[in-house]
């Protein structure tokens, strides 16, 4: 299925967020996650099922100032 990941499109074979940020390298990276511009928290990635067209969102928290 296609669906657009952090505003680039990317075909991909997962069938939940969890499976697209094992497939995208993020394994067990403290990340935040929304799907169609709603929040996806941590604990629901397992459930949450991808759909074709879907835009998501992976950020990865920064250090610094």
């Amino acid at each position: 299925m296609n669906i657009v990941l952090n505003g680039r499109p990317v075909a991909t074979h997962a069938a939940s967020l969890s499976e697209l940020l094992a497939e995208q390298g993020y394994g067990t990276a403290k990340v935040a996650t929304a799907v169609n511009g709603t929040l996806a928290p941590a604990s629901m990635r397992h459930e949450h099922k991808i759909e074709d067209g879907d835009q998501i969102e992976i950020v990865a928290p920064m250090q610094g100032g």
